[in-house]
């Protein structure tokens, strides 16, 4: 695989575009929902933080390969990381690492001291590495995938 840039948020239209294609393509079209589903309000509230990871920096249609974003909380100390994403073609190339580092290196520079998470069954594993701890079950997503809460301390 060729050079990757750097993690950073979406700047342009076309980058916000590839952005939530892929939040739907992963998260929402292998379980039939429809597009727009990969929006959610809190998208657009203060202090969310969203990651990005295009193919190429200057490609005319950007493609990303991995997406997250993380949401502040109510406690004001705590944020819950949410729509982690990779393109399949890129699954098991460090590039979800990558954003998980850039998403805590964000929340350590905003004050947040914990990060919390739904994570599903499949992906447990991934964020333990991470130093995520599972705290209880939590919820079953689209009648069919269990979610997990985990928490780390920054």
């Amino acid at each position: 695989m060729a050079s990757v840039p750097a993690v950073r948020p979406p700047r342009t239209p076309a980058e916000w575009a590839a952005y939530y294609q892929l939040r739907y393509e992963v998260l929402r079209r292998p379980w039939q929902q429809p597009p727009g589903s990969e929006h959610v309000p809190a998208d657009d509230e203060p202090g969310t933080l969203h990651a990005l990871l295009l193919a190429e920096e200057a490609a005319e249609t950007p493609t990303a390969l991995a997406v997250g974003m993380l949401q502040p909380t109510g406690s004001g100390h705590q944020g819950q990381l949410r729509f982690m994403a990779v393109a399949p073609a890129a699954a098991g190339t460090g590039l979800g690492s990558r954003v998980v580092a850039y998403l805590e290196s964000q929340a350590r520079a905003a004050g947040l001291r914990e990060i919390m998470l739904h994570s599903r069954d499949s992906a447990v594993g991934f964020y333990e590495k991470h130093g995520y701890a599972v705290v209880e079950p939590s919820h079953t997503l689209f009648g069919v995938i269990p979610h997990f809460l985990m928490r780390k301390q920054l």
